[in-house]
């Protein structure tokens, strides 16, 4: 029983190996027939995996693009993403047949001849396009040139200097290589030079412009060798009219809605609170919002940062300085202030008099020395005369002390400098505050907004 339930497996192997059999070779005579004779005849003796001139120098290949759409440009991942028509050209000998017509074949032929490993280099991530079926094109000349194209959608990464957002310009690439040969085996050319690449200027893009484009040919150089490389340049241009709207005008808005308090009594302090606590909240969401759309990197300063920060700094000064001139009301009232004044009036007065007449009295003085001259000389000729005493009692005639009148004037001078001086420091009226911020303020926000937007629009 054993042996004849072997011999019943044996027989249901082989019997489902000759129906395989006879499944492939009906597979391939459909095939067969599928192919034009052309093409039967091409593919006769074709081998895919050697590329043509295998023997004769390197393979030429040429490509050109035309960008369907750029979709993303993204700041956070420094990447864009866009659709591309890859085509690519190039001569194959064994392919040479005669005719004057080219031959389109279906796309997914592909698989039976030989095409260039190209890859696009600093891609994240690529798909073809397979709807309804493959996006891909394969034509053959009579000469054995073979037109190859791809329809792509990739997202390449993009390093960006933002240093100058929302003012920047950005220059990305989109560089091909060959993956495998070298340029012993494969050389990469534009077809067209600059004008091979098509399609950038009917594109309409949310924040930038198109500005300029060029391609370049050169060498990628690894450890493994020299490669064939292509290079497509182009620079975009942010369009900066949108963060004008929505960033620029409501922060500046907010640094004149913060002057308003400069124009409120200083005793309305609920007022001038509220209103300078509103205008540095707000200002701090708008900074919130404004960087949520940018990578969190420390090395960019970005121009809408520091614009940002200038009107945070002077709503926050708007704010200081209501409490300074509000420290001052406290401190010092009105009719204290206006009672110093007086007094300082006062003593003012009061050292000019003490000065004029310490002058008149030197004058008065030099006046009467003259008339007293002679009537002191017989008694200083007697002084002279008389005889000293023996024993030396006698007191000796002193010198008259220097006059100090030279140095009182210097003491009150200084004194009267530095009272002035304290004078100057002293605010008088609180008042004054507002009345000086209201002319300062604006005055320095207009300069500092033109030394911002010449840096950053001419440097």
């Amino acid at each position: 029983m054993a042996l004849f339930l072997s011999g019943g497996t044996v027989f249901t192997i082989l019997l489902i190996s000759r129906l395989l059999e006879s499944s492939m070779l009906n597979a391939e005579v459909k095939e067969g027939e599928i192919l034009p004779p052309t093409i039967q005849r091409l593919m006769k003796g074709y081998n895919k995996y050697l590329r043509p001139f295998f023997d004769n120098g390197p393979v030429t290949v040429g490509m050109s693009l035309d960008i369907a759409s750029i979709d993303t440009i993204s700041e956070i991942n420094m990447d864009y993403t866009a659709t591309i028509f890859l085509r690519q050209r190039w001569t194959d000998e064994r392919l040479v047949f005669e005719g004057n017509k080219s031959l389109s074949l279906d796309g997914r032929l592909v698989e039976l001849l030989w095409v260039p490993d190209t890859f696009i280099v600093d891609s994240k991530k690529s798909f073809l396009h397979d709807i309804t079926v493959e996006n891909r094109l394969i034509r053959i000349f009579p000469n054995g040139t073979v037109l190859y194209a791809l329809r792509i959608t990739t997202t390449v990464a993009c390093n960006m200097d933002l240093t100058k957002y929302p003012m920047d310009k950005q220059t990305c690439t989109l560089q091909l290589e060959s993956w495998g040969y070298n340029i012993n085996d494969v050389m990469f050319y534009w077809t067209r030079g600059n004008e091979s690449v098509s399609g950038l200027d009917s594109l309409q893009l949310a924040q930038y412009t198109v500005e300029d484009h060029y391609t370049s040919v050169s060498e990628a150089i690894y450890e493994t060798g020299h490669y064939p490389k292509l290079v497509f340049h182009f620079e975009l241009k942010r369009s900066i009219l949108y963060f004008i709207l929505e960033t620029y005008v409501p922060s500046s808005l907010l640094v004149v809605l913060s002057w308003v308090s400069f124009w409120i009594s200083l005793s309305s302090v609920p007022a001038r609170i509220c209103i300078g606590v509103t205008t540095v909240l707000t200002m701090t969401t708008l900074m919130m919002g404004a960087r949520t759309s940018l990578p969190n990197a420390n090395c960019f300063i970005k121009a809408i940062d520091v614009y940002l920060g200038i009107c945070f700094s002077f709503i926050f000064g708007a704010l200081i300085e209501y409490a300074v001139a509000h420290f001052c009301t406290l401190t010092h009232s009105d009719a204290h202030m206006l009672m110093y004044g007086h007094h300082m009036h006062d003593f003012d007065d009061e050292m000019n008099g003490i000065l004029t007449t310490i002058s008149n009295h030197n004058r008065a003085k030099r006046r009467k020395e003259p008339a007293a001259t002679p009537s002191s000389a017989p008694a200083s000729t007697e002084l002279a005369v008389r005889p000293s005493s023996p024993s030396g009692s006698e007191p000796k005639p002193e010198a008259s002390p220097p006059e100090p009148t030279n140095w009182c004037l210097t003491v009150l001078a200084t004194l009267r400098k530095i009272l002035r001086s304290i004078n100057c420091c002293h605010v008088e009226n609180p008042h004054h505050i507002d009345n000086y911020s209201r002319v300062t303020f604006p005055l320095s926000f207009v300069m500092v907004n033109l030394l911002y937007w010449t840096y950053y629009l001419y440097f």
